[in-house]
């Protein structure tokens, strides 16, 4: 449909993605095929899941693809919330991306909202 590299959402979703890739350097080697691994897939799942959206030819397409980002951000904040609780991060680290999280979830669901606005009949199929 259209260039997803100018989206506000997919930068915003890549730079999350690449301070999680950042931060779990620093956890424990038995977490590489565990926590690790399952925080850099969800997050990476956010920016994939939009650019492939914007990618297809109708916007029902691109409000599914919207939906699974939202639920990889739901994810990465469960996950985020684990590695706090394991003492993996820091609390202040924890919580600043706890809000990038919450903060890319709102975007998500403003432009969800905006897109499934023009369709037709107002509704994804």
């Amino acid at each position: 449909m259209f260039d997803f590299r100018k989206l506000r959402i997919w930068q915003e979703g890549q730079e999350l993605t690449l301070a999680i890739y950042r931060i779990t350097r620093h956890f424990p080697k038995e977490e590489l095929f565990g926590l690790t691994s399952q925080m850099r897939r969800a997050a990476a799942s956010i920016p994939h899941n939009i650019a492939e959206g914007c990618g297809r030819q109708s916007a029902p397409d691109l409000l599914r693809f919207l939906t699974i980002a939202m639920g990889s951000a739901s994810e990465l904040a469960s996950q985020l919330l684990l590695a706090q609780g394991l003492e993996y991060l820091p609390t202040e680290t924890a919580e600043q991306l706890l809000s990038d999280v919450e903060k890319l979830r709102r975007m998500l669901t403003a432009y969800y909202q905006k897109v499934k606005a023009n369709l037709p009949d107002g509704r994804a199929s």
